[in-house]
């Protein structure tokens, strides 16, 4: 009897065994076989296509479509793309320390970073390349110029610039330098001994920034409470969260966990040192552009009740990407793995390997998330982001704002302001006036920046429909009453949202003069998520409440 089941499962050894170097081969085969066609084919394109074809360019399609077929994360990063993958992970790039915008025909320096080479250069915000290298800049996009402002550190760069107020196009030379931006831009007391940390990116070493923050602040002050920020952070190194998340939870306990298909890289990372401060009253702040590593230190302080989260809830990116050197100073960064909270789940909101007939994807459905409990037994889910504890509704601006914005008026209009003005107050005092609107009103009468309502929209619609089914002469009358009024309203906007409009300008006036540490101390005057952290932490009570899930 025992001989017999030794037989039997030695030859179901056999089988499995035969059948896993069968799948292997006959895998081997098939990607074997189709990189010779592809390698064929590549050759007879380039060798008797109608037309000269460029192969790089040829190859490059051919690899991005390949890849998109798979998620958004997995992406070939070629030579020229390298300098973009080191600002990335690192923070760091070589160039001239400046942010830029397409505006019409031609590139605009939007911010130059404080004390880099366009800064100490005195080149402005409102300064449009009109010449680079010698050749003319018009109709090159802001990735094309980046491309050429970046370089290697020490190397130089030349152009012309255009500037409002000047007669003449200005030449700039500039010696490039290995810039480093900052993940923490703004760390300080905003109310009451409570502290306030921004971090706008998980690049290598972040959480050095953030603890030095940290620290520095408990040392100044009696800390009541910590809002850190996480919004807009759209994440970076694996690493990094860790190291994050360490500087509020204690030494070895879990942080996150990846799983994947090669299982020898399954991993769990803890807390490898003491942490910063794990008992402070804690809030973070995220949104829908929270993602990746901010979720990961969003889930974990939910998951072990170390904080409270407040705003919208994340973007839902649960997915772990490796690097992998292909050559020729190239890479392919790909997605390898899911990772999970210490309560077990993960927050990745589609599933790429699952879509429809048209190839399009969906975000998971709340009926089909699991559940999942944080350490005092309160309720969370996967598959869709992290969720706040505390939810504030994003803030939406009006239809007339966000059309001025997009348009580059409030820009436009600031660059002139900074001509006229040499200075201006703290960024906390600075307040513009009611003359100021108005110059602003004024500045906006020779200028376009309509803008389609969904009310006329839905009234066209409606138009369009009475026309198809012949009701429109009974209906015309009425329709183009409510048109007029409608447009006769739509010239009050700009009064009736007079605050939000000033609000931006200020803020760009801000930036101008303080850089975006400037804006930042501005805003958390006027920030509604900041104020409801700030309550939160000032009521223990309430706070204590939200955390046990009563």
């Amino acid at each position: 009897m025992n001989n017999s089941i030794k037989k039997i499962g030695l030859i179901g050894l056999v089988v499995i065994v035969s059948a896993g170097l069968f799948s292997f081969k006959s895998n081997y085969f098939e990607i074997s076989k189709n990189l010779d066609i592809f390698a064929s084919l590549y050759k007879e394109l380039n060798t008797y296509y109608v037309d000269d074809v460029e192969p790089a360019d040829l190859m490059r399609k051919g690899i991005d479509a390949m890849l998109k077929s798979l998620d958004p994360y997995t992406n070939y990063i070629s030579e020229a793309e390298i300098e973009g993958y080191k600002m990335q992970t690192t923070g760091k790039y070589g160039g001239i320390g400046a942010a830029i915008r397409t505006v019409g025909d031609y590139v605009v320096i939007t911010e130059p970073y404080k004390d880099f080479p366009a800064d100490k250069a005195g080149l402005k915000a409102g300064d449009k390349i009109k010449e680079i290298e010698g050749k003319t800049a018009k109709g090159k996009n802001s990735d094309e110029i980046s491309k050429i402002l970046r370089g290697q550190p020490g190397s130089e760069v030349n152009f012309k610039v255009e500037r409002p107020g000047e007669p003449k196009d200005i030449p700039i030379k500039l010696m490039r330098e290995q810039v480093k931006i900052k993940s923490v831009p703004y760390s300080g007391i905003i109310a009451d001994d409570i502290a306030y940390v921004k971090l706008n990116s998980f690049t290598r070493a972040c959480s050095k920034e953030v603890a030095i923050a940290l620290t520095q602040l408990k040392k100044d002050n009696e800390l009541k409470g910590v809002v850190f920020d996480l919004r807009g952070n759209r994440g970076g190194l694996l690493e990094e969260a860790r190291n994050v998340s360490n500087i509020f939870i204690e030494k070895d306990m879990e942080i996150v966990s990846t799983k994947g298909k090669i299982e020898e890289w399954a991993k769990t990372l803890n807390a490898k040192r003491d942490a910063v401060d794990s008992e402070i009253p804690l809030v973070v702040l995220t949104d829908k552009s929270s993602a990746s590593a901010s979720e990961i230190v969003s889930g974990v302080v939910q998951d072990y009740d170390r904080g409270l989260i407040v705003g919208q809830r994340t973007f839902g990116k649960g997915l772990v990407q490796t690097t992998k050197n292909l050559g020729y100073n190239s890479k392919l960064k790909l997605t390898t793995a899911k990772y999970y909270t210490p309560s077990g789940r993960c927050i990745q909101a589609i599933n790429y390997s699952e879509k429809d007939k048209d190839g399009i994807v969906k975000k998971m459905p709340d009926s089909l998330r699991t559940e999942f409990k944080t350490q005092n037994g309160r309720i969370v889910y996967d598959g869709g982001g992290v969720k706040p504890d505390v939810e504030i509704d994003i803030k939406k601006y009006a239809n007339i704002t966000r059309s001025l914005n997009s348009k580059n008026h409030i820009f436009n209009f600031v660059t002139e302001y900074v001509l006229k003005n040499d200075s201006i107050a703290e960024p906390e005092d600075f307040e513009l006036t009611d003359n100021d609107f108005d110059d602003f009103v004024q500045y906006l009468d020779d200028k376009e920046y309509d803008y389609k309502t969904k009310s006329e929209l839905l009234l066209q619609d409606l138009k369009d429909a009475t026309e198809k089914e012949n009701y429109y002469e009974a209906v015309k009358t009425d329709l183009t009453e409510l048109v007029d009024k409608i447009t006769n309203d739509k010239d009050n906007d700009i009064v009736k949202h007079k605050k939000e409009i000033l609000d931006l300008i200020e803020l760009e006036i801000i930036s101008r003069y303080y850089y975006s540490e400037g804006r930042i101390r501005c805003s958390l005057t006027r920030d509604e998520e900041v104020l409801k952290a700030i309550e939160l932490l000032k009521d223990n009570e309430q706070y204590e409440d939200i955390l046990s899930g009563v």
